[in-house]
C-alpha cells in the first residue's frame, strides 16, 4: 500500500528491467546498485524479462521460436524454459546480486499470491492484419493491491518479480513484462512506472529520442512505422497505466542509468480517458517474454 511521508501518500516505485540489462555480470551488478541506491529512498517493486536466455536455451534444447510482431507464441514446451529461466537462472541471479548490493531482496514470479493474475488471451490481431492464437500467453488483471507484495516492502525486502502469470485456477501463463509492470504499478497505486530497457528512450523516425509523448505522437509514430514492435509493447503498456491514473511514467535508457529520479528518455503522459484509436495501440501486445 502507499506510504505517506510528510502527510504525502507516496506509493511505491515499479520497476521494470529488460532481460538485455541484467544479460551480464557487470551489468548486473551495476543495475543492482541502482536499486539498492533507489530502494534506500523510497519502496522499489523489480519486475524483469529476460528474453535473450530464453531464446538461448530454446535453441539449446531445439525448441522452435515462433513470434509475431515481436510477442512470443508459446506452447507448453516453450512455457516450460520460460517459467525455468524466468523463475530459476535470472530471478535468482538478480535477487543475489541486490542482496550483494546491500538491500534485503525476496525473488518471486506472477504465481506467487497471483500478483500476476491473468487470463488467457484473446487471440492476438497482428499488424499485417492476420490473427494470431498466442498459445499460453497472460492478460494481467486488475486486482487489489498483493497482500504478499505489501508485507514483504513492510518489512524492509525488495521484491523482485519474473515475469510468469497465473490463472484464478492455477494455470501458468507468459506474460510480457511491460504490461506485468503496468499492471502490478496500477494495482499498487505506485507513484512511478519506470520501464528500463537498453535503447534512449522511445526514437522517432530520425532516431532521435522524444522528449514526452501524449496520445497523438504515440499514435503518429506507430502509424508510421517509427517504433518496433517492441517499443509498440511498451507502449501500449505505458498507455494502459497513465490512463489508468499512473501519472509519472518513463521509458529509459537503462545503460546510462545512475539514479532512478534522474533519467534519460521519454515522459510517457496519455493521461485518462485518452483516445487508444490505431490497429496497434487496441490490439493486446501480451507476451514478450
Amino acid at each position: 500500500m502507499p506510504k505517506s511521508t510528510l502527510g504525502v501518500t507516496v506509493g511505491p516505485v515499479v520497476l521494470k528491467l529488460g532481460g538485455e540489462l541484467i544479460d551480464s555480470s557487470q551489468e548486473l551488478a551495476r543495475i543492482a546498485d541502482l536499486i539498492a541506491r533507489g530502494a534506500v529512498q523510497r519502496p522499489i517493486v523489480v519486475v524483469h524479462g529476460g528474453g535473450s536466455e530464453i531464446d538461448a536455451e530454446l535453441a539449446r534444447t531445439s525448441l522452435d521460436k515462433r513470434t509475431v510482431d515481436g510477442l512470443r507464441i508459446t506452447d507448453q514446451a516453450t512455457l516450460d524454459v520460460v517459467v525455468g529461466v524466468l523463475a530459476g537462472r535470472v530471478n535468482t541471479r538478480l535477487v543475489a546480486a541486490v542482496i550483494r548490493a546491500g538491500v534485503p531482496a525476496v525473488g518471486l514470479t506472477g504465481a506467487d499470491d497471483q500478483i500476476g493474475l491473468c487470463r488467457r488471451a484473446t487471440p492476438y490481431r497482428a499488424l499485417d492484419g492476420s490473427t494470431v492464437d498466442l498459445g499460453l500467453v497472460g492478460q494481467p488483471l486488475p486486482t487489489e493491491a498483493p497482500r504478499l507484495l505489501d508485507r514483504l516492502r513492510r518489512a524492509g525486502y525488495t521484491p523482485i518479480i519474473a515475469c510468469i502469470g497465473i490463472t484464478k485456477d492455477g494455470q501458468l501463463l507468459n506474460v510480457n513484462a511491460d504490461m506485468l509492470a503496468a499492471q502490478l504499478a496500477v494495482n499498487l497505486q505506485a507513484g512511478r512506472l519506470i520501464i528500463l530497457g537498453v535503447t534512449a528512450g522511445v526514437l522517432d523516425g530520425n532516431g532521435h529520442a522524444v522528449e514526452r509523448l501524449d496520445d497523438v505522437g504515440i499514435n503518429r509514430l506507430m502509424a508510421r512505422g517509427d517504433v518496433s514492435a517492441g517499443m509498440v509493447a511498451k507502449l501500449d503498456a505505458c498507455r494502459m497505466a497513465t490512463q489508468a491514473g499512473i501519472d509519472n511514467v518513463i521509458i529509459a535508457d537503462g545503460r546510462k542509468a545512475v539514479d532512478l529520479d534522474l533519467l534519460p528518455g521519454t515522459v510517457v503522459a496519455t493521461g485518462r480517458g485518452a483516445p487508444t484509436d490505431t490497429p496497434a495501440a487496441t490490439s493486446s501486445k501480451e507476451t514478450g517474454s
